[in-house]
């Protein structure tokens, strides 16, 4: 009987799907995400169906989509009548549990961005979380990165920031305040690599989650330095009208203090993002040496992929929490020298649901809940999935809107207004040109496909008499987020300047 398979899970947070130099782009350096490249098989159409980190990551934990986890952006699920009360009752055991109970041993590391818990149990039998953000002294207390910069370097336990300074500086480019052996990156990779080391008897399930590229941009030292902006882009050159049909654009630049950024910062900034995700390159290259130097290198199965991406400042926006392909196309890279061919491109759709099936399936009992059998797919086996669909907001409210993507067409409704963007991503990759009014009949298609997929309990709250529900188009109040240091008592600026000296 052949052994099981270990089965690692590399995650980043917040990286576009065109950041890996192996898969086209000429600005960057990804040395180690090319070698996963050439290890496995790129899926160039892989995508986050919700794509904002909180109910991104439950897809992957349970392998179903929002109406089932009740999470369609950050914050806790909002679940309805009927449903059961634990996300494990509605969805499954998560998926570390799973792999647990397949005889695996377990391990997770780095951001998981739980809610309402931030150290929910998930099942792992090593857990070691690090977040961001710490809302109380006991939270930074019991972050595994932060109590680890407590104990083993207190001269750094002064920073308020350990990731770099967010509110307004969130899309400032900056210098991480760690040196690079020990910032949260290095700390992951750290203990990662001394949990592949370990050796019980059993195959492994693994997770190392790293909190870069997510904004604050700040590479440590010479990442920092790697690119010359001069060299980089600009933004795509794009119809502002069209990319600000989805109101939620506007509102996010704004609320993040981005709503002014020109070219010339855009540059700077993707220069940092660039080095902050050759960073974590560097960091995954000791990961993958240290799978490499295991006897078992060729039967270990790695999926590396993203929660979701980032604009950049293409369609005049930042952050994410829209459908167009700079926030919801995401890299996923999966490799198995054992079984799976090696530097191979694939173009079916795949999404962070199906990660699930590719674990359970490759550890012999696939479960594939609410996604598709993707290894199942690469080995003749098992049907693509014709289209997938996309959720963000809560169904019934002006926020919610719903993408479907088939294979070559992505469609998008938006409840506040009622408007509808259809592109072809065959021939208009850039998604310049809407043409929902000029191909009707494809809109309308994908249209019911969308009003079908509503049609589920908790997602069904966005239809009114079997029609997608829409509202008189607002503009969302226009406010502030202040990510200050709560765990040292710092909840905002202060009334007067002088008032920060105590």
């Amino acid at each position: 009987m052949a052994k099981k398979p270990n089965v690692l899970f590399v995650m980043t947070d917040q990286q576009r799907f065109d950041t890996i130099a192996a898969l086209g782009n000429p600005y960057i350096y990804t040395p180690n995400l090319d070698r996963l490249v050439q290890r496995g098989v790129s899926f160039m159409q892989a995508y986050t169906t919700c794509p904002v980190c909180v109910p991104a990551r439950y897809t992957i934990r349970t392998g179903c989509e929002p109406p089932k986890t009740g999470v369609y952006k950050n914050g806790s699920p909002n679940i309805v009548e009927g449903q059961a009360q634990t996300m494990e009752e509605r969805c499954g055991p998560y998926l570390a549990r799973t792999m647990n109970q397949l005889g695996y041993r377990t391990f997770g590391i780095g951001k998981f961005h739980t809610r309402p818990d931030v150290f929910e149990e998930l099942g792992y039998e090593v857990h070691l979380h690090s977040e961001e953000l710490y809302g109380s002294p006991e939270q930074r207390a019991r972050d595994s990165y932060a109590a680890f910069i407590a104990r083993e370097h207190p001269e750094y336990d002064f920073l308020e920031g350990l990731m770099g300074e967010r509110t307004e500086m969130y899309y400032m480019p900056q210098m991480s305040p760690m040196p690079a052996e020990i910032t949260v990156e290095a700390w992951a990779a750290d203990r990662g690599i001394e949990l592949i080391e370990a050796d019980d008897g059993r195959p492994f399930f693994g997770m190392v989650s790293f909190i870069g590229p997510h904004p604050p941009c700040a590479p440590p030292i010479p990442f920092n330095r790697m690119y010359d902006p001069d060299r980089m882009p600009n933004p795509m050159d794009s119809d502002i009208e069209t990319d600000h049909m989805d109101e939620q654009l506007p509102y996010m630049n704004h609320v993040i203090w981005a709503e002014d950024i020109n070219d010339a910062h855009a540059r700077v900034l993707r220069a940092r993002y660039y080095g902050e995700i050759s960073y974590i390159d560097h960091c995954l290259g000791r990961i993958l040496d240290a799978v490499e130097r295991r006897g078992d290198a060729n039967n270990t199965l790695i999926c590396f992929y993203s929660d979701h991406g980032d604009h950049l400042g293409d369609h005049h926006a930042w952050q994410k929490e829209s459908f167009f392909e700079q926030s919801c196309h995401v890299p996923l890279l999966v490799s198995w020298p054992e079984r799976l061919p090696q530097d191979e491109r694939r173009d079916e759709l795949v999404c962070l649901t199906d990660l699930v099936g590719i674990a359970t399936t490759a550890a012999g009992a696939g479960e594939t809940r609410d996604g598709t059998d993707v290894l199942g797919m690469l080995a003749g086996e098992a049907e693509p999935r014709e289209y997938l669909v996309g959720y963000y907001a809560m169904p019934g409210s002006p926020r919610f809107k719903i993408m479907v993507r088939d294979q070559d067409w992505k469609y998008i409704f938006i409840a506040n207004g009622g408007r509808q963007q259809l592109f072809n991503i065959t021939t208009d990759p850039d998604e310049l040109d809407n043409q929902a009014e000029a191909h009707r009949d494809i809109a309308d298609r994908l249209h019911e496909i969308a009003v079908e997929a509503c049609n589920v309990p908790n997602a069904d709250r966005a239809l009114e008499d079997g029609e997608l529900r829409t509202f008189a188009f607002e503009q969302m109040p226009r406010r502030r987020i202040y990510q200050f240091d709560r765990s040292r008592g710092v909840e905002g600026f202060p009334e007067h300047p002088g008032d920060v000296l105590g």
